[in-house]
């Protein structure tokens, strides 16, 4: 893989276009959406390889499980966790994450 840029030319439906129009840099934007997407095709090929094959429908089973579970959280359970995992996010990507400990 080389560091040189392609320019390329894309179509998108409007509603795409409208959210493109708001990013001061589509490009890195799109940029990043794809990238995001190759990790989960990644990972999907990887759970496959290790016999665990991810489905539509299996996805939409976690999802009302998961929802099911969370329907009984009280608010403040869910902002804590929210917090939690956006903290976590901002920490991963500082590379915090990845610091050896003191």
């Amino acid at each position: 893989m080389t560091n040189a840029m392609r320019k390329l030319s894309i179509s998108v439906p409007p509603d795409v276009a409208e959210r493109l129009e708001r990013e001061s840099n589509a490009s890195a934007y799109i940029t990043q959406a794809v990238r995001d997407r190759m990790r989960l095709d990644a990972l999907d090929a990887e759970l496959a390889h290790q016999g665990i094959p991810v489905s539509e429908q299996g996805v939409a089973e976690a999802r009302a499980r998961r929802a099911a579970v969370e329907a009984d959280w009280s608010p403040e359970r869910r902002t804590a966790l929210r917090e939690r995992a956006r903290q976590h996010a901002l920490d991963s990507a500082a590379g915090v994450l990845d610091q050896p400990a003191a």
